[in-house]
């Protein structure tokens, strides 16, 4: 019988949980934002690790002596410390074609949500029970448009798909790791200059891997080269956008709007958030 730990118990996975304990482990579930000194209390005699999103810091596996493996139930590893993972040759895996084509729809639906204006019509029509045609309210079409997108891999190119042929989209893709032919094949266009695909698109959405490479990779110049009637989406992983500079952006109406699906901190503490209305 293996001791195994489990964080993000709020992420609900029964036939694991329940696969686990019929093959007669014990498994211990951790709460959500669960401390580091809680994960090192846990992890001390267990075998396994089932992480989300909770840090799995080099403190953490240090102290885990009987560890054999992390599992990443989700796609991105960029919670663990990988060098310390492998400093004490403990397997790292996860689960790379999780959600794809959800996440990719999620994407889309921001982007529609954003060009249609969905949630301020829904707050107004919530409020006020009917709106008139107004400026204000008017939204666009995806149709002829240009999409960004900064990451062309598996998400990236189900969204390219989308775009392209469900809506008829032209689809730039800046993605320094993905070849050629796999971007003639998805129907992208490549721009190797991130400025130069934020000044070219209508919607920029965000679908890499966040790494010392990425983080920050969509900054104050990034932003500001973008058009003032353009819109940024970010289903990826917080971190990779600037966050500070976007909310700048967005204050000083610099872009049309943005749409986040992730944030560099996890889940969003409710205290000290500040609304941007569109």
């Amino acid at each position: 019988m293996a001791r195994i730990v489990r964080t993000d118990r709020k992420l609900e996975v029964p036939r694991v949980d329940a696969a686990l304990r019929a093959a007669g482990h014990e498994l211990v579930l951790l709460a959500d934002g669960v401390s580091e000194d809680e994960l090192v209390r846990a992890v001390r005699e267990a075998e396994l690790l089932l992480m989300c999103y909770t840090p799995v810091t080099a403190r953490v596996i240090e102290a885990a002596e009987r560890l054999q493996g992390i599992v990443k139930y989700g796609v991105g590893i960029d919670a663990i410390d990988i060098g310390a993972a492998k400093a004490r040759g403990i397997p790292v895996v996860n689960v790379p074609e999780y959600a794809e084509e959800t996440v990719a729809e999620g994407a889309v639906t921001l982007m529609l949500a954003l060009a249609k204006k969905l949630k301020p019509i829904g707050r107004a029509m919530q409020d006020e029970g009917w709106i008139w045609p107004e400026a204000k309210w008017m939204g666009l079409d995806l149709s002829a448009r240009t999409l960004g997108l900064v990451g062309v891999g598996r998400i990236g190119t189900k969204v390219a798909r989308m775009a392209g042929k469900g809506f008829g989209m032209r689809v730039l893709g800046f993605d320094p790791h993905v070849a050629e032919s796999h971007l003639a094949q998805a129907g992208v266009e490549r721009r190797t200059d991130l400025r130069a695909l934020a000044a070219e698109s209508d919607f920029i959405s965000v679908h890499c891997v966040l790494n010392a490479e990425t983080r920050g990779l969509v900054g104050e110049r990034e932003l500001a080269a973008m058009k003032r009637s353009a819109f940024l989406v970010n289903v990826s992983r917080g971190a990779i956008v600037d966050e500070e500079a976007l909310l700048r952006a967005l204050q000083e109406k610099r872009i049309a709007g943005a749409a986040l699906d992730v944030y560099s901190r996890e889940p969003l503490a409710k205290a000290g958030l500040k609304y941007v209305d569109e």
